[in-house]
């Protein structure tokens, strides 16, 4: 409706301008020949009165030429007419309503007009003609007429004018706005319900208008765009089941092979507690053992069963491809259950996995399995850039960071931040820029497969964080993940 008011009062406004600019040329047309004709009459009654007046005066008849100046200005109803004298002195009611220049004028046998305002304001036109007598020109017909009646034409021109202007301008503006809702008002709203639809995420309507103009060609394309949208709408929803469902394989499938890392210690970890099992259920079995002691021998195999379900759960847990779902965590709980899982792999590689910091519950929402795995990668990594030993150290705490421009804005926010130390041979810098690209690699064939630190990226970066790296060749590297505190994903 706004477009249509608009056009409606542009077409008003030019409408009006013309209108009332032909009006004002009419108005100055009508006066500009009013006064002509007024100047003809004068002309013709002048010319005429003059010449009968001139022939009886010089017949001797002068007061015969007067008397016929009387009759003639009876018998005029708009004008009057009178006798003047060229030279009669100022007191004369004869005397001409001129100036000495235009007496010398109408001496000459000039006719003279003028326009005059009397004691009221009303203005009249007054036209000398020249009349002989006795061989030359002394006196003159003096014929007047007031405006009055051709203003009150004007007057009634321009009301007449006036009104016709402002029925046609209703009239016109009444159609204008009728039309333009018509053809432009409702087609326009049904093309903004469309485009909202579109917004909503409904490509399925289409747009039904009959018209065959600009707004018509405007709501097929937006149709031909709505099916458009809608097929790569469908594709995209493909594509990006098709993304996650490769994404998820590769985060399984990094699992599945810090799993194997894991195997090897698994194995000399269920070692032990699996030959305190048999000893004592051999020594049951043999009698060896009765009353009390076979409890205790008993109980002893119980806790070495649990402690090896405990320790086989875990390895399922972590190796399980789960639905992400994130809850209210403590990521030094996170970290903790971590750091026990990897100590086999740890210790079979000397390599002591110890905190830092207060241990302080440092709660966030994460998906635990997924961010459980991430940790998990950067300890293996760790773990595995110190082939003679060493120490990995976990720490978390609380800190003010800057995230990087490009993805989280430039403001520092208030995080928590979770880093992993290593003493290994640090990271070159050529390569610092690539460790999170997929599939790239510093490692030996066989340490590694490119995957864990790119997983861990993406991990982090679906939890609304960052990571940062800080190496120093020979000295170690750390890695570090920032979780904004308060971020619920």
């Amino acid at each position: 409706m706004r477009l249509v008011l608009k056009l409606t009062i542009a077409i008003v406004i030019a409408m009006s301008a013309v209108l009332a600019v032909n009006a004002y040329l009419r108005v100055l047309r009508e006066y500009s020949l009013m006064e002509s004709d007024m100047k003809r009459d004068h002309h013709e009654i002048g010319r005429a009165l003059g010449a009968a007046v001139a022939d009886m005066w010089r017949g001797g008849d002068e007061a015969r030429a007067l008397e016929l100046i009387e009759e003639a200005n009876i018998a005029e109803k708009h004008v009057l007419i009178r006798w003047v004298w060229l030279d009669a002195s100022a007191s004369d009611p004869h005397r001409a309503r001129l100036t000495p220049a235009e007496i010398g004028l109408v001496s000459s046998g000039q006719r003279v007009e003028r326009v005059e305002e009397d004691s009221s304001g009303e203005e009249h036109l007054y036209t000398y003609v020249p009349v002989p007598v006795s061989g030359k020109t002394v006196g003159a017909l003096e014929v007047s007429e007031s405006f009055a009646p051709a203003s009150e034409y004007i007057r009634t021109t321009i009301i007449r004018t006036a009104a016709t202007t402002g029925l046609l301008v209703v009239l016109c503006a009444l159609i204008a706005m009728v039309v333009g809702v018509w053809l432009v008002g409702r087609p326009m709203r049904a093309l903004v319900a469309q485009a909202r639809r579109i917004g909503a995420g409904d490509f399925s309507s289409r747009l039904d208008l009959r018209q065959h103009d600009e707004i018509g060609k405007l709501a097929r394309e937006m149709n031909g765009m709505s099916e458009k949208l809608r097929e790569a709408n469908e594709r995209l929803t493909a594509e990006t089941a098709a993304r996650i469902s490769a994404l998820e394989q590769v985060r399984h499938a990094d699992r599945l092979a810090t799993v194997g890392e894991l195997a090897a210690g698994i194995a000399h970890e269920l070692g032990t507690p699996l030959n305190v099992v048999s000893g004592r259920a051999s020594m049951i079995v043999s009698g060896d053992v009765s009353g009390d002691e076979a409890i205790k021998g008993a109980r002893v195999v119980v806790e070495q069963a649990q402690r090896m379900t405990k320790i086989i759960r875990q390895l399922l847990d972590f190796a399980r491809q789960g639905t992400p779902k994130k809850s209210s965590q403590d990521l030094w709980v996170v970290a903790r259950e971590t750091v026990a899982l990897l100590s086999p792999l740890a210790a079979r590689r000397d390599v002591v996995v110890t905190f830092d910091g207060d241990q302080a519950p440092a709660v966030v929402e994460v998906d635990r399995g997924h961010f459980q795995q991430a940790l998990a990668n950067l300890i293996v990594n760790g773990i595995q850039a110190m082939p003679r030993g060493g120490t990995v150290t976990v720490g978390i705490e609380q800190e003010q960071a800057r995230p990087p421009t490009a993805n989280h804005g430039s403001h520092a926010l208030d995080c928590v931040r979770l880093f992993v130390r290593d003493q290994g041979e640090g990271i070159a810098p050529w390569a610092v820029e690539h460790v999170f690209e997929p599939f790239f690699t510093t490692k030996d064939i066989g340490e590694g497969t490119g995957l864990g630190l790119s997983v861990s990226y993406g991990i982090v970066h679906e939890h609304g964080g960052w990571i940062d790296v800080q190496t120093e060749p020979g000295h170690g590297s750390c890695f570090s993940i920032y979780l904004p505190r308060g971020d619920r994903g």
